[in-house]
This record gives C-alpha cells, structure tokens and sequence, in this order.
C-alpha cells in the first residue's frame, strides 16, 4: 500500500481543521450582536416606543417603533438591520424614512438587544413574520415596506415572498448567503454544514411586490459581483441601482441613493 505523503497529510488536516472551526463558530463569524438588559432605556433623537412581541415562553422579540405624527403618518417601513450590534447602530438611517412621513419598525433579532431566543434562521423568518402581521393590525398591505440592509435582506425578502407590500427595498443584499459564503470556503459542501443559507434569490421567485436594490461596487463586505447575481431573477420592472465607489456602509451619502429614495417614499401610487 503506497504511503501518504506528509505535505497531503498536513494539508487533509488543515482543511479539516478549518472546516470543523467554521461549522462550530459559524455564529459567531456571521452574527455580532451587542445584548443589553431588558430595562436598558435607549435614548434616541427620534420619538419612539418600545414594542414587545411574544415568541414563546421563553422568548420574546423586541422593537422600536420610530413614530410620526398621525397627521404626517403615510405607512410603515419594517427595517430589518445587519449583523452587528443592535437597534442602537442603526438608529442613524431612521430619519430618511421619517422625515418622508413612514413610521419605522426595527426589530432586534434573537439574542441582538433586548430580545431574546434563539438566534436560527427559520427564527429569524418567523420574527419577521410576526413583526409584519403585527403592522397589519395598523396599516394596509400598500402601505408597508420592507426594508433590508446587508444580513437583514434575507428575512426582508423571505418575508416579502410571502406577505404583500408596497415595495421591497435591499440595500447591500447577497445572492444567497451560501454563494456568499462560498466566495472564501468554496472547497467545503456548504450546502451541509452552512447552518445559514438566506436563499435570497430563490425567495426573490415569489416576490410580487417592486423591488429596489442598491449595492456599490467597491462593497469589501458583500461583493458586487455576488448581489449582481441577483438581477436575473428580478421581474423586468425591478431596479437594481449600482453605486459607483459606493462601499458596504455608506451608500447612503451617495446622492444617486438620497435622490432615489425621496422619489420612493413621496410616490403615491
């Protein structure tokens, strides 16, 4: 029986290694939330409420509700954030819907903020589903949006594949976090051990709604080419705005994406 060589023995090792440290910490490389007491008080520049919603016995979601006057009041954004910190990171990009007269919704995920739970994909989804019938107790199909933004467009479009809106809006989306993921470990079956799959463009099929994306091309995080994917499964009245230069985080001081949106939330169909 010829011998293994001692290079392809190190290399075997190394993969397995690698492999068996992704699949076990595969959660904490993909999610980096910042937990804070329940009694915690956030102090935001915006009027807002806390907002409860059960899950189970043992869990609950947490949102904050940017409010607007009544008066201004022309729907909801439901605004389902990245993967890092909490509600408190993404406060900064409430005003632009506010100002436009949208309340805002944002929701922590499991185990981000004051919520609690398990932190689970389908978790994730059921969160979001909660969250949008909760907004239907108040507002209209035609009068929700859905907003995502990075991590946060994979429950942002699986629920629109399932629940009726006025728009679903992505900023900084992925194809499919296994695409994405497969950009850096395209040697290991990530179909298998990716405990986070956010099929975004299997989910993007079903969406009936207008989409809008937005998503730079100098994007370090999620890499244009992977988003770019995206367009062919969109419906031929669906936008996909490139930002030139644009980065992961700051597309929003692009004038390209400040005029867009002003369009987008003043349309009254």
């Amino acid at each position: 029986m010829k011998k293994v060589p001692r290079w392809l023995k190190i290399i075997l090792l190394v993969y397995a290694l690698i492999g068996i440290a992704f699949y076990s910490f595969q959660k904490k490389i993909l999610f980096q939330p910042v937990v804070v007491t329940k009694d915690s008080v956030y102090q935001f520049e915006q009027p807002c409420e806390d907002v409860w919603i059960p899950v189970d016995e043992k869990s609950e979601t947490h949102m904050v509700h940017f409010t607007v006057p009544d008066s201004l009041r022309k729907g909801v954004v439901l605004y389902f954030h990245g993967n890092r910190g909490n509600v408190r990171r993404y406060r900064r990009f409430v005003e632009q819907f506010t100002s436009h007269g949208y309340a805002v919704w944002m929701p922590d995920y499991p185990g981000f903020g004051k919520s609690t739970g398990e932190l689970t994909e389908q978790a994730i989804y059921d969160q979001a589903l909660q969250v949008y019938k909760r907004a239907r107790q108040f507002y209209r199909p035609d009068q929700i949006i859905i907003y995502g933004k990075s991590m946060g467009t994979g429950a942002a479009t699986q629920l629109a594949s399932v629940r009726d809106c006025k728009r679903l809006i992505l900023e900084t989306p992925y194809n499919s976090m296994r695409s994405l993921v497969g950009i850096y470990l395209w040697m290991y079956p990530l179909k298998s051990i990716l405990k986070y799959q956010f099929p975004s463009n299997e989910f993007m099929k079903k969406v009936t709604a207008p989409v809008t994306i937005f998503h730079g091309t100098e994007d370090g995080v999620i890499p244009y080419r992977n988003a770019v994917k995206l367009k062919s499964v969109l419906k031929p009245s669906d936008e996909f705005i490139t930002i030139e230069n644009g980065s992961h985080r700051d597309l929003n001081t692009f004038i390209e994406m400040k005029q867009k949106m002003d369009s987008l939330l003043d349309y009254r169909p």
